[in-house]
């Protein structure tokens, strides 16, 4: 599998037996399913991103991203609980792209994460 940013290969890497892509270039993460959901239950699991998340800021600003199974365009979405977060979903479900630091941002959800979701919640029920 090719990385569907640089276009580098990716590598299997593993957590408690579950198995993730990671890009060699610039450690972006590929989840199938709902293995980030997963993942952000375990302790520990933030392991995994070891990219710079400033080289994750850089990769983030790619607008056309095709999926690396079946090459349709992916949707960027914003995290629900952290709007500051974007990542790209196929919209067939093959799976779920995070750029460098932006997974072990989205595992370590805080209590300002929180109160920013509430908010916007609020602002969009007015």
């Amino acid at each position: 599998m090719f990385c569907p940013k640089c276009k580098s290969d990716m590598e299997d890497i593993e957590f408690n037996s579950i198995q993730v892509e990671r890009c060699t270039q610039c450690m972006g993460i590929w989840f199938t399913e709902s293995e980030h959901k997963i993942l952000k239950k375990m302790k520990g699991s933030e392991e995994i991103d070891i990219g710079s998340p400033e080289v994750g800021k850089a990769f983030d600003e790619i607008e056309s991203v095709p999926c690396p199974v079946c090459e349709q365009e992916m949707e960027r979405i914003s995290d629900k609980f952290q709007p500051h977060i974007h990542y790209e979903v196929c919209p067939s479900h093959h799976g779920i792209f995070f750029d460098a630091g932006e997974y072990k941002d989205f595992k370590n959800e805080s209590i300002g994460d929180f109160f920013k979701s509430l908010s916007m919640w609020i602002q969009r029920k007015k």
